[in-house]
């Protein structure tokens, strides 16, 4: 009998490799952005400079003086969104900057 191969998807690769080298919150902040590419129109997408998470708290930077001003006031909203679609426990807190 021939042992069969462990086969293995490579973003299930990905994510170990993720979780073995303490960069899990990295690949979160990707899709993070990934959902928000989907979510926005592609020039106010154009506006989010970076996507970070330190410490459960997500932190965007947007160059836009009005989207920021939209992000602030929809803050709960987004965050509930992110929570609903990445995980309650993951994050606490969202940061416009």
């Amino acid at each position: 009998m021939k042992k069969k191969k462990r086969e293995y998807q490579s973003s299930e690769l990905v994510k170990s490799f993720a979780r073995i080298y303490g960069f899990e919150h990295k690949l979160v902040a990707f899709e993070i952005k990934d959902f928000l590419e989907e979510y926005l129109d592609e020039s106010l997408f154009n506006e989010i400079q970076s996507v970070n998470i330190e410490d459960k708290c997500i932190i965007i930077k947007i160059n836009s003086p009005l989207l920021k001003n939209d992000f602030k006031m929809r803050r709960s909203f987004y965050l509930k969104k992110f929570q609903a679609q990445f995980g309650e426990e993951k994050f606490n807190d969202l940061q416009i900057l």
